[in-house]
């Protein structure tokens, strides 16, 4: 007789998510035990949203002057994201437990790569 396979579940979920007291970035702590610390600039400037990302391929804007940004509100939604409410007004994206963690697995790279948008944008974090 074969064994019996368990199927992984897709998702991780997150046992903590805490607002720092500057409210400039994004603790969030995983059941694996992955930790990662996200600044409200990098959630800001790569926001799930269609207003960042568009609505196809090469349609993702840069958006400017986002170094001070802070986080505004977190609401749940369901059980398998956050809304995040940005300084500026962004309130628009669904940040999905994967997104999290994919962003913090990532975000050395997502901000060189946000920099070097902004770069030749002409434009400022500031």
């Amino acid at each position: 007789m074969g064994e019996i396979m368990t199927a992984e579940p897709t998702t991780l979920w997150p046992e903590e998510i805490r607002l720092s007291k500057g409210k400039d970035s994004l603790f969030v702590k995983f059941d694996n035990g992955y930790e990662t610390t996200l600044s409200a600039e990098l959630l800001r400037v790569e926001s799930p949203s269609a207003e960042v990302q568009g609505h196809g391929v090469g349609q993702k804007t840069t958006p400017a002057g986002k170094a001070h940004v802070t986080i505004s509100a977190l609401e749940p939604v369901g059980n398998y994201a956050i809304r995040i409410s940005f300084s500026d007004g962004h309130d628009t994206g669904l940040f999905s437990w994967d997104i999290l963690y994919d962003y913090g697995q990532r975000q050395q790279q997502l901000l060189a790569d946000y920099l070097e948008r902004l770069a030749a944008a002409g434009g400022s974090r500031h």
